[in-house]
């Protein structure tokens, strides 16, 4: 396997971002903040940190961070048991290892929010490796996580595709050099997702698999 496909979790093979932005909306309003659900929205695919300081700006309080970022995680820690797998997403997974290509995920979430995303997804067989928050400095827009994973992978940036739904991963993905793939299925506009860097748009995983042949994944 000397080819890779890097994907994003949430919003790109799990059906979350909503989820998030609800979460999210609660924990700024339970701190006092009125935060609108469409900024919320905008700042997913960031990590906790900077996507408080995204919405708060330079001149919040930030020792309130830890506490947001606490209340955000326990209010979606509501949904593990539940979380929807995006359609044919596990499918898409297996599709591609068995095309021998290494299938890396590179995801924000860690600990016991990675394993419920894994859970629904339902492929561990199909993947070789997960670049998660606790294995870089910085987060996407940064392009760490996707050069945590290609590493991970072992291929460089020129044998990798990435795929994800925000335009945070379309940005660290062509930072770190590799194709990228946008979806739709996050809620984000195709032409946000292609300024930022998108070679190829589809619906979700499940438009994804049907086009796979004429795809930059091929």
């Amino acid at each position: 396997m000397d080819r890779a496909a890097v994907f994003d979790v949430d919003g790109t093979l799990v059906d979350t971002n909503h989820l998030h932005v609800v979460t999210w909306w609660e924990a700024f309003r339970q701190a006092g903040h009125d935060v609108p659900m469409h900024a919320v929205h905008r700042a997913v695919g960031l990590g906790s940190t900077d996507l408080i300081a995204h919405l708060l700006g330079d001149g919040r309080d930030e020792d309130q961070d830890a506490g947001l970022s606490a209340a955000h995680k326990a209010l979606y820690g509501q949904y593990f048991d539940r979380l929807p797998a995006l359609p044919k997403a596990g499918e898409l997974l297996r599709r591609l290892h068995g095309d021998g290509r290494r299938v890396v995920l590179a995801t924000s979430a860690s600990g016991a929010e990675l394993g419920a995303l894994r859970r629904a997804i339902d492929a561990d067989e199909a993947i070789a490796g997960t670049a998660s928050a606790d294995d870089v400095a910085r987060g996407k827009p940064a392009p760490e996580p996707v050069e945590r994973a290609l590493e991970l992978a072992g291929v460089d940036a020129s044998r990798a595709v990435f795929v994800g739904d925000t335009v945070w991963d379309m940005r660290a993905g062509a930072k770190a050099g590799v194709r990228c793939v946008g979806l739709l299925c996050g809620g984000i506009p195709r032409a946000d997702l292609e300024e930022a860097g998108a070679e190829a748009v589809y619906d979700d995983p499940a438009d994804l698999l049907a086009r796979l042949a004429g795809s930059p994944l091929a």
